[in-house]
């Protein structure tokens, strides 16, 4: 990669490089040489507290590439020299160094799945591991809610990925019963450029998958069966789902389902590197939204941490505003165009458990209630608030590890 493209930042020992918190984040850094350490004041669980870069490694895209604050420190550790790439130059980083852009994909797409399963584990317990074989009690759970057309495909897809399992003579009664085939439509041979119409299957959970898809038009739902379906987005044209599987090689973490009739482009492991190549747009798109979910599932993480309720409800109140990527200014007031219950349900918490806390937020003469939605009359004062409470939790964390070690 030529050097004269893109700005060389060279750093002392024992220098920062990028500080946790900073809000100006428009580049991030390749190292050329030396050694740097990121690390986090609140590390989050399914991460390392702090870890060692090399030559070849990369930092700060996640913050660069989602437009969001820094969300760790990087430390000179040795006199580093460190390529700079500006947001903007994202797309010549690709056509300069395809491999980069890929190893950026890879690296976050498996961060991202670290990420959902710590979450997922921490607020949903109960649901099942993701792999074909559970295939089968989806199909279960959609028969039972009369969605036949799904319960078919979810039997189906058991049937072509565990012909050998032990539900397979009842998947196959389960489709005769459905008068349904017993193989789906095969996907692949529909081409580059597939419709679908309203609530169709276009990928189930714990199936392989081998394919990642771009919206051109329409809607789709992603779902997750925990004890019921939960809705977990909508998405919309332009933009891209299914990514996770195709890169990490895993079973699909969610199904994806049409919202009204949808056309999708579908890329396979085979193109997908040529046409990252070929389209830097794409990559450049892939990478922000990869960047978006990691930022988010770092901040539910972040929040999970916070063993105060209270400080859990300032938390997620700021987090809201942080997703607007809006300026924190003293005085500065925040719509947040929902209200209580909404809250309570962001934070996992019922009514009965959330209403002492409820109580002392608009107690709290730095919000109020408007037209039944949530109001924050100081933004600057929230986040002074939210930072005291990840420091708390950061020293309780660190007192308890200690006595652990002791």
């Amino acid at each position: 990669m030529s050097d004269t493209q893109f700005k060389v930042e060279n750093y002392q020992a024992n220098s920062f490089v990028m500080v946790e918190n900073k809000r100006e984040a428009s580049n991030f850094y390749i190292i050329r040489n030396g050694n740097v350490r990121l690390s986090r004041e609140n590390p989050v669980i399914a991460e390392d507290s702090d870890s060692m870069m090399g030559p070849g490694d990369f930092f700060g895209v996640i913050s660069c590439m989602s437009g969001h604050a820094r969300i760790e420190t990087a430390l000179a550790m040795s006199s580093v020299s460190l390529i700079s790439v500006r947001r903007d130059q994202f797309g010549l980083l690709i056509q300069k160094n395809p491999v980069i852009a890929m190893k950026i994909i890879r690296f976050f797409s498996h961060k991202l799945r670290l990420f959902d399963q710590a979450i997922t584990r921490l607020t949903l317990k109960d649901a099942a591991e993701e792999e074909p074989e559970h295939l089968f009690t989806i199909g279960e759970y959609y028969l039972s809610k009369r969605s036949f057309s799904h319960s078919a495909y979810a039997f189906q897809k058991y049937l072509q990925h565990c012909p050998q399992g032990p539900n397979a003579e009842r998947s196959i009664a389960r489709l005769k019963q459905l008068k349904a085939p017993l193989k789906a439509q095969d996907s692949v041979s529909q081409g580059l450029n597939r419709t679908y119409n309203d609530n169709t299957m276009i990928f189930c959970e714990s199936e392989p998958g081998f394919e990642l898809y771009i919206i051109q038009s329409g809607q789709v739902k992603i779902t997750k069966i925990v004890d019921e379906e939960v809705l977990l987005a909508v998405l919309k044209q332009g933009d891209i789902f299914g990514e996770m599987a195709l890169l990490e090689n895993k079973p699909r973490s969610a199904s994806a389902i049409s919202f009204g009739q949808v056309t999708v482009m579908a890329i396979n492991k085979s193109n997908f590197e040529s046409m990252v190549q070929a389209q830097p747009q794409l990559a450049t798109r892939l990478i922000q939204i990869l960047s978006e979910r990691i930022w988010t599932a770092y901040r539910q993480l972040e929040n999970l941490t916070i063993k105060d309720t209270t400080g859990r409800i300032y938390d997620t109140l700021l987090t809201q505003i942080e997703k607007q990527r809006l300026p924190i200014k003293p005085k500065q007031a925040f719509n947040f165009q929902f209200g209580v219950k909404e809250l309570l349900n962001m934070i996992g918490l019922s009514q009965e458990k959330g209403e002492m806390q409820i109580i002392q937020l608009i107690d709290n003469k730095l919000f109020s209630l408007e037209a039944g939605k949530i109001v924050c009359h100081d933004i600057a004062e929230l986040e002074k608030i939210v930072l005291f409470h990840r420091k708390k939790s950061a020293m309780e964390r660190k007192r308890e590890a200690s006595k652990k070690d002791n």
